[in-house]
C-alpha cells in the first residue's frame, strides 16, 4: 500500500466530511475511495471514520491520528519536491575530479562556471590521476571527471577530447642562453623550439608513474623514439621540487605553456609537437542523462578552450597521426 497517497484521501475526506464530495475532489470514483479508506483503517487497525447518512465523523482514533496525517503530506512533499530538483540538476552534490597539473587559472575558471551554471548544486570537486578517475568512476564514488589520455574508456561516456603541446622547461640564465647547447635563446618567457634529441643524457622528471601509468609509458615511448634516453627518469609532482631540479641545471621537465615558471626557467616549444596532452570529460554511460553530468561537461570544454588554451583534437595534427597502442597497456585515445 501507498501510505502517503492512502492518507492523502483520508484528509480529503475528513476536510470534506462526505466521501462524494472527496472523491470528487480527489478525481476518482466514491466506492474506489471507500474502499481505500477500509484499506487504510485494516492497515492502521484504526476505524477512522463514522459513517452516517450525513456524511462522516472523525473517530477519536481517527482525529489523533490527524494531527499526525497533515504533518506526514508536508514532509513528503518536501521531500518529492527536493527529488524533483535533484532529478533535473538543481540541487544536490556532484562528485568530480580533475587531472593535477591542470592550471589554476583552468580550475578556477571551471569551478566558477559550473557555480553561475547551477548555483543550487555544490560541486565537490578533487585532484585525482587518471586511474584513481577511472577506479572511483567505476565504483560510482565519482560522478564525473576529467581525464588525461591515454586510458582504457570502455564504459564511459566521453565528452570532446581536447588537446596542446606539451613544450620543455630548461634552465636559463640571462646573457648566457639555456638549455642544451645550441638552443635558441628564450624571448618573453618562452624559447625557441628544442628538438627532443638535444636534451639527451638529461635527466626527466615526470609525474609518479602509478599517477597515470599509460601516459607515464606513452611519453617515455615518445622520448625515445625522437632521440631522447634520459639519464634517469626522476619522480616528482610538486612544482617547488620540479623547479629545482630544472634550476640544478641537470634535469628537465615537461609542461604545457601556460605553467607558471620561476625565475631562472624558460619554457621552449618541442620540435614537431610529438608530445600533447588530451583531455576530455568522463563518465559513465548510464549517467549520459544526467544534466549535472552534461553541465559540468559543457563547463570543462568551455573552460579548457578559453582559458586553457586546448582545441578539439581532430582539429591537431596529432589526429592525423597513427598511434599505436602501447604494448603494456593494450589502448590508446
Amino acid at each position: 500500500m501507498d501510505l502517503v497517497k492512502h492518507v492523502r484521501y483520508f484528509v480529503a475526506v475528513t476536510e470534506e466530511r462526505h466521501f462524494g464530495r472527496a472523491a470528487a475532489r480527489l478525481g476518482m470514483a466514491q466506492p474506489s475511495l471507500s474502499q481505500r479508506i477500509q484499506r487504510l483503517e485494516r492497515e492502521l487497525g484504526v476505524r477512522l471514520f463514522d459513517r452516517t447518512s450525513r456524511g462522516v465523523e472523525l473517530t477519536e482514533g481517527g482525529r489523533l491520528l490527524l494531527a499526525e496525517a497533515r504533518p506526514l503530506i508536508e514532509r513528503a512533499d518536501t521531500l518529492l519536491g527536493v527529488a524533483a530538483r535533484v532529478r533535473s540538476g538543481a540541487a544536490g552534490v556532484l562528485r568530480a575530479a580533475v587531472p593535477p597539473e591542470l592550471g589554476s587559472a583552468v580550475v578556477a575558471a571551471l569551478v566558477g562556471g559550473f557555480r553561475d551554471g547551477s548555483p543550487g548544486v555544490r560541486l565537490a570537486l578533487r585532484e585525482l590521476g587518471a586511474g584513481t578517475q577511472l577506479t572511483e568512476l567505476r565504483a560510482g564514488t565519482l560522478d564525473v571527471g576529467v581525464l588525461r589520455y591515454p586510458v582504457d574508456v570502455a564504459g564511459l561516456g566521453l565528452g570532446e577530447v581536447l588537446s596542446r603541446p606539451y613544450g620543455v622547461v630548461l634552465p636559463h640564465t640571462p646573457g648566457a642562453g639555456c638549455g642544451p647547447p645550441g638552443a635558441p635563446p628564450p624571448h618573453g618567457g618562452a624559447g625557441g623550439p628544442v628538438g627532443l634529441a638535444s636534451l639527451s643524457g638529461l635527466d626527466l622528471v615526470l609525474f609518479p608513474q602509478p599517477s597515470a601509468p599509460a601516459l607515464h609509458a606513452e611519453i617515455l615511448a615518445v622520448c625515445r623514439r625522437h632521440g631522447f634516453e634520459p639519464g634517469t627518469v626522476i619522480a616528482g609532482q610538486d612544482p617547488e621540487f620540479v623547479d629545482g631540479m630544472v634550476l640544478s641545471g641537470t634535469a628537465v621537465t615537461f609542461a604545457t605553456r601556460d605553467r607558471k615558471l620561476p625565475p631562472g626557467t624558460a619554457w621552449h616549444p618541442l620540435e614537431g609537437e610529438p608530445l600533447l596532452e588530451q583531455v576530455s570529460a568522463a563518465w559513465l554511460r548510464g549517467r549520459q542523462d544526467d544534466p549535472v553530468v552534461r553541465l559540468f561537461a559543457e563547463v570543462a570544454r568551455s573552460v579548457l578552450t578559453e582559458r586553457g588554451g586546448m582545441v578539439p583534437v581532430m582539429e591537431t595534427a596529432a589526429a592525423r597521426r597513427t598511434t599505436l597502442p602501447g604494448p603494456a597497456y593494450g589502448y590508446t585515445v
